[in-house]
């Protein structure tokens, strides 16, 4: 049988192989042709573009699925500027439900209200009528029980950021979080996760970075994780998803779980809103220095099984002392399995925002990539906003060094880690440029490619992210009549009016 074809005409393609293309032929799954109008192929079907610009799909590399469906459909707390407004916002909706549901909501900062104290889960109790409700953070390392969900779970108190107050950090959030996360029906997380692939599709994204995670105690995690790669899997014109397991030395329940890597969210340490990200000098305006919850002997032997099970590996690691020891655990590794052997594994850290040259020098020496979220320098970073009350100025303009990155070679991917911050890969592109140190920022042109091809190349795809005849027909259709990227630094992102994940049309704003 023939593979379909489709004729994109009457636009711009963006393409290194012809920049004056105006013309693109995909058959099957892969781009076949590219030229003008005038010498076009016929095909099966003919897209008429009236001068709209066609790019390579964007990836988004980091993100949280069923999270992102459930603040696009339930209790989003981003927009809430007090512990006040938080509260009447999460009272209005529980008069709504029967007194046997739990309240979830998340994506709240107090580091942006006038007075940043959190309400107690007392206090969060009254606003729900005494049923159980569990508020995340917008980071996900803090949240709010209230009264009735600690009664359901008395050994939280034996936990390590366990507090009577009911504002639980460290161990005790994570495991009262998966408790409320756990009362969500399995219907009601399918329907979130299918939500938030369609909003990424209708966004211009091909491929998703899932960062998925055990639930102690319970098989949460991995229905969740399993559940979504089922539906990306289920033949419904959705992104892609690449699964990441972020278990320590969990490479070979990562494969029987169906995962592409067993990365993404194996947390070396925490958050800096959350005053948990590991640092090697105490925060500006606290006398901790984070928590690290994997050392670098714990690195060594995750990256040493993942070699064992031919599986990249990766972490979560924010602060400077968690990516030291990322860097020290993955010196020691190679000092087992190889440097060639780690540098093929393409093993990946997230975050990565606080860094020197020593260690980036770390990340060169080891073929590491940065899997990094511009949207957090632009709500917390620059000279006033969250990093500099954590960090200190000086830090927090240092952060997130995505130029010097950039500068010697490290790979960048980039992502949302939706729905800590929402899905915007445009958004991104804006932050990677406009970063709040200007010696940081990245050009339009690399900020683009990071967001499309350097996120193929960081799950290992070195041939999608790209226009050129036999590359992978993921692309995207926007609303910006002229060739070249759009001036999304200083204007608005263009709309997008059709997305296509390797020949098969996963969006199409004119579909019925």
């Amino acid at each position: 049988m023939t593979d379909f074809t489709t004729l994109y005409r009457g636009g711009h393609i963006l393409s290194p192989a012809y920049p004056t293309a105006t013309a693109m032929l995909v058959t099957g799954e892969t781009v076949s042709w590219l030229g003008t109008d005038a010498d076009a192929p016929s095909a099966d079907e003919t897209v008429q573009l009236d001068g709209c610009l066609v790019t390579p799909a964007f990836v988004d590399s980091h993100a949280h699925v069923s999270g992102t469906g459930g603040a696009l459909l339930g209790l989003n707390l981003s927009e809430t500027r007090s512990a006040a407004e938080l509260l009447d916002l999460v009272s209005a909706v529980a008069d709504k439900l029967p007194r046997t549901a739990v309240i979830l909501g998340a994506g709240f900062d107090e580091t942006e209200w006038d007075t940043p104290e959190l309400p107690s889960g007392e206090t969060l109790s009254r606003a729900v009528g005494g049923r159980r409700a569990y508020l995340s953070r917008t980071c996900g390392h803090i949240g709010i029980a209230s009264a009735a969900l600690l009664l359901d779970r008395p050994d939280l108190a034996a936990l390590e950021g366990y507090s009577e107050t009911g504002v639980l950090t460290l161990y005790a959030h994570r495991a009262a979080r998966a408790a409320a996360n756990a009362a969500v029906p399995e219907t009601q997380r399918t329907e979130a996760q299918r939500v938030a692939l369609r909003h990424a599709a209708s966004l211009g994204i091909a491929a998703v970075v899932e960062c998925g995670t055990p639930t102690p105690g319970s098989s949460l995690g991995e229905d969740d994780f399993t559940g979504l790669l089922a539906l990306a899997d289920s033949g419904e014109p959705l992104p892609r998803v690449f699964g990441y397991w972020g278990e320590l030395n969990g490479a070979a329940k990562a494969r029987e779980l169906g995962a592409h890597a067993c990365a993404g969210d194996l947390s070396v340490d925490g958050s800096i809103g959350a005053h948990t990200a590991a640092l090697r000098e105490p925060y500006a305006d606290a006398d901790v220095l984070g928590h690290a919850y994997l050392s670098a002997e714990d690195v060594e032997q995750h990256i040493i099984s993942c070699a064992g099970h031919g599986m990249q590996g990766g972490f979560h690691a924010i602060g400077d002392q968690a990516v030291t020891n990322v860097i020290t655990g993955i010196a020691a590794a190679a000092q087992t399995v190889g440097v060639e052997t780690i540098r093929a594994g393409r093993h990946r850290v997230e975050h990565a925002e606080m860094l020197d040259k020593q260690l980036i020098a770390g990340f060169v020496a080891f073929g590491l990539y940065a899997s990094v979220q511009p949207a957090f320098d632009d709500r917390w970073g620059g000279t006033d906003a969250m990093y500099a009350t954590r960090l200190g100025v000086e830090r927090s303009l240092a952060a997130n060094p995505f130029g010097s990155l950039a500068g010697v070679g490290v790979p960048l991917a980039l992502g949302s880690d939706s729905p800590v911050t929402p899905l915007d890969p445009w958004g991104g592109v804006r932050a990677a440029v406009n970063h709040r140190n200007p010696s940081q920022g990245l050009t339009p042109t690399a900020a683009f490619a990071a967001h499309t091809r350097g996120g193929w190349r960081a799950v290992g795809d070195d041939e999608a992210g790209v226009l050129t005849p036999g590359a992978p027909a993921s692309l995207a259709v926007w609303e910006h009549r002229a060739a070249g990227l759009p001036d999304v630094a200083n204007a608005a992102a263009p709309r997008c009016r059709r997305t296509v994940h390797s020949g098969t049309v996963i969006f199409d704003e004119e579909a019925p």
